[in-house]
């Protein structure tokens, strides 16, 4: 039985811990004045287009408690989606606004 224990225990600390992490975090909306809101998905980013989770957290983006808001200017410039949906990574978020203002 010791053994058993102690093969579990060795398993479960070399397995990443990222095994057991949920992919994605689903459908975020963001709320948008003048316009219709942008959901974000992550099942999109994540798991088709194949996007590592550590690319946008924690730098351009923390959880969305911590989210702040940015405009369609600071995108512009390169900040929240703009650092790839800038034309070269992703399409522009001066195209298209339909693609994400639904």
């Amino acid at each position: 039985m010791r053994t058993v224990m102690g093969f579990v225990v060795g398993v479960l600390l070399i397995m990443p811990s990222g095994a057991w992490a949920k992919i994605g975090g689903g459908d975020i909306v963001f709320r948008t004045a003048g316009t219709a809101n942008v959901t974000f998905s992550h099942d999109a980013h994540v798991g088709k287009l194949g996007v590592k989770c550590k690319e946008c957290h924690y730098g351009i983006y923390t959880t969305v408690e911590g989210h702040r808001s940015a405009t369609m200017a600071d995108m512009q410039k390169g900040k929240s989606c703009g650092a790839c949906h800038n034309g070269k990574k992703a399409f522009a978020v001066t195209a298209q606004c339909d693609k994400c203002h639904q």
